[in-house]
């Protein structure tokens, strides 16, 4: 391989201005994103800000209709993998192979493993709203549509999505919200203690 052919690489074998540039922005990037992982509140109220001042620049604007379904349509699909577990219990009905979820009182506790993580889930759907925030600026998006049959359709879609997504839930027996293992308290200690 020759010099300047690996990916960044300048002519003269080292990072180009750019590549070190975009590394870095990635690098501060990524740290902020760790070091708002414990917040979770926080996270999430930044996030219903971020998506209220979305509403209301749509509301004002009166148009990109169709950019806000496609955006609710996006949080849907999150939410339906945030609510879903990793391991399909359907298709695990006659395999042994990996955990599978508890289906009777006195089985073993295993948690709830979603298919999309919470900070996924935040993380992506916060993307979103900025996306379609930055797609407001774009009269190329703003595509004229009758918006109450919109609403009309997602609203009808969601009722629909939510009702297969809790039929699911109570067939296969799990809640995807677990707070860790119940504990149980055992029989007060009634012996008498001996003193020496």
């Amino acid at each position: 391989m020759s010099e300047g052919d690996s990916a960044g690489d300048s002519v003269h074998g080292k990072p180009s201005v750019g590549y070190r540039f975009f590394t870095r922005l990635g690098q501060v990037y990524q740290s902020w994103l760790d070091k708002s992982t414990p917040y979770t509140a926080v996270r999430w109220v930044l996030t219903l800000g971020l998506s209220f001042i979305y509403m209301v620049r749509v509301y004002l604007l009166q148009g990109w209709y169709i950019v806000t379904y496609a955006l609710g349509i996006y949080h849907l699909n999150l939410f339906i993998a945030f609510l879903s577990p990793k391991v399909d219990p359907s298709l695990m009905e006659d395999s042994d192979d990996g955990p599978s979820l508890p289906t009777k009182q006195n089985e073993e506790f295993r948690p709830f493993i979603r298919r999309l993580p919470e900070f996924k889930f935040w993380h992506a759907a916060t993307k979103g709203i900025l996306v379609a925030m930055a797609c407001t600026f774009f009269e190329a998006f703003n595509v004229p549509v009758f918006w109450p049959i919109l609403v009309m359709y997602f609203i009808m879609l969601f009722c629909i999505t939510m009702k297969r997504q809790i039929k699911h839930m109570i067939k296969y027996r799990y809640i995807p919200f677990t707070h860790g293992k119940r504990t149980y308290k055992g029989k007060e200690d009634a012996g008498k203690t001996f003193a020496s």
